[in-house]
């Protein structure tokens, strides 16, 4: 059985303190421990972030991952239909509805062919609407999967299973995999980073940047772009450093006597949180500084010096990894384009919301090429699930256009880190309904992002309550085809 490091130590830990104390010498099981703590065979274990290479050639050294939270319209966006468009208005054929449940749509919707305007883009001639000008430029440094598809038709359990690979709390995230398996590079900062924009956490909620059931040490960070990066880092009134020094100092010596006298891995996880929290005054404030950066760059995103916004977190993204974040993850809310108001429409409503979206991520793949990053970080671009080919039941009689939620097919896009550029994969119907070539399930996203980082799926586990978890739970394939 493989077993990672801290897994490893974590047991034979728990099992010479049952010896001992059964022998009752907890006594020598406290020396065992102090000896392994100093040793630096048993780094991981008083340092579970340390740097560690991955097991296999990795094509990706870090990730940023783009969520838009509510689900964009990849009908309006990606995926062109033309004969969905000439049968707009049409009675929703009953194969597409028998035995489906739809999240506010019932009864016979009418088919709805996209209002936006399509054209080619790129040497590959990538199919993409007028609702996101930037992203035309940048179309062959993408890879767009055209037949994402998942289990979950609600955005909650969507976005959990997307990223914990279920759809119900409890379960390690995407990122805290990657570091429970990488560490991070830079010791100062944390190595998994959570930046959140247009004001709304995700349905999903922290479960999606949570440890789950592994260590806490390994969760994602949640900082801001406005104010303080990271709430109560900062001294409190009337304590200076060399305070705060001692104050640690003291914790960390009742943690370590605990630590010594229990072995658990939790009591260790607080002695690497408290040490960072110290190291990150100094440097998160340097490196979440986006006024540090050139006129030049910052106009290019579109961000704003000491505001809050998705292009200011995109270019923190970029700050972030360059300084040896591992994995860094981006929420933007308000994607959810059911047509109940202008807002949520898709013409006036989806033109908008893409003006704040394509600009900066488009600067943020532009400038890692630039510093030479893209090709060893992965940008990943996409929602939760897709939406429906036909009306929004109801808004089925407004002028605002606006589609339901719809897991069978979507579409999103990567870039760098080890996928082909200005590459389609996969296909749906002619009406949008079913994958029609290369279904890619979320499990097997997960399974191809774990491959880039150089890790077999399989094989990154963490045995909880009796069996070996993963991200992909128990299932999963490498999407090879999209591999450079």
């Amino acid at each position: 059985m493989n077993l990672h490091p801290l897994v490893q130590e974590r047991l034979q830990t728990q099992t010479r303190r049952q010896f001992l104390k059964s022998t009752g010498q907890l006594s020598l099981g406290a020396i065992a421990l102090r000896q392994m703590m100093a040793d630096s065979a048993g780094a991981a274990l008083s340092n579970p972030l340390a740097s560690r290479n991955p097991p296999q050639n990795a094509k990706a050294k870090r990730v940023i991952y783009l969520h838009m939270s509510g689900a964009p319209p990849h009908l309006d966006i990606f995926d062109y239909k033309p004969e969905l468009v000439k049968r707009d208005g049409q009675d929703c054929p009953d194969e597409y509805l028998k035995g489906r449940r739809f999240a506010f749509t019932s009864g016979v919707p009418k088919l709805m062919g996209t209002p936006r305007k399509y054209e080619r883009h790129g040497k590959a001639g990538m199919w993409m609407s007028d609702c996101c000008p930037n992203f035309h430029t940048i179309a062959d440094d993408m890879t767009v999967i055209r037949s994402m598809t998942t289990d979950e038709f609600n955005h909650a359990p969507a976005e959990l299973l997307m990223f914990t690979g279920s759809p119900r709390q409890g379960r390690p995230s995407m990122g805290s995999w990657t570091i429970y398996g990488l560490g991070t590079e830079n010791q100062n900062l944390p190595g998994f980073v959570t930046l959140i924009s247009s004001g709304t956490q995700p349905s999903g909620g922290q479960g999606c940047w949570g440890s789950g059931f592994i260590p806490s040490v390994f969760q994602g960070v949640q900082c801001r772009s406005q104010g303080d990066p990271v709430l109560y880092v900062s001294d409190p009134a009337g304590m200076n450093r060399d305070l705060r020094r001692q104050t640690l100092d003291a914790l960390r010596d009742l943690n370590a006597a605990q630590a010594e006298e229990l072995g658990h891995p939790e009591t260790l996880t607080r002695i690497a949180q408290y040490e960072l929290a110290f190291r990150m005054q100094t440097s998160v404030p340097e490196v979440m500084d986006i006024s540090r950066e050139s006129k030049e760059t910052i106009e290019a995103y579109g961000a704003q010096p000491g505001g809050a916004s998705f292009a200011n977190n995109c270019l923190l993204a970029r700050r972030l990894v360059e300084q040896g974040v591992r994995f860094v993850h981006l929420f933007d809310w308000g994607w959810d384009f059911h047509g109940t108001a202008a807002a949520t429409g898709l013409e006036e409503g989806l033109t908008n919301k893409m003006a704040k979206t394509d600009k900066p991520v488009t600067a943020l793949i532009n400038d890692l090429k630039q510093r030479g990053l893209l090709e060893d970080t992965l940008i990943v671009w996409g929602g939760e699930f897709g939406r429906t080919p036909f009306r929004e039941g109801r808004t089925a009689k407004s002028k605002v256009l606006g589609r339901d939620h719809y897991p069978d097919c979507y579409s999103l896009f990567m870039a760098g880190g080890g996928v082909k550029a200005g590459f389609d994969y996969g296909k749906t119907d002619d009406l949008g309904f079913k994958v029609a070539e290369n279904k890619v399930h979320v499990h097997d996203l997960q399974a191809t992002i774990m491959h880039l980082l150089g890790f077999d799926h399989e094989k990154l586990t963490y045995r909880y309550q009796g069996r070996d978890y993963r991200l992909t739970d128990v299932h999963g394939h490498v999407v090879k085809d999209i591999l450079a």
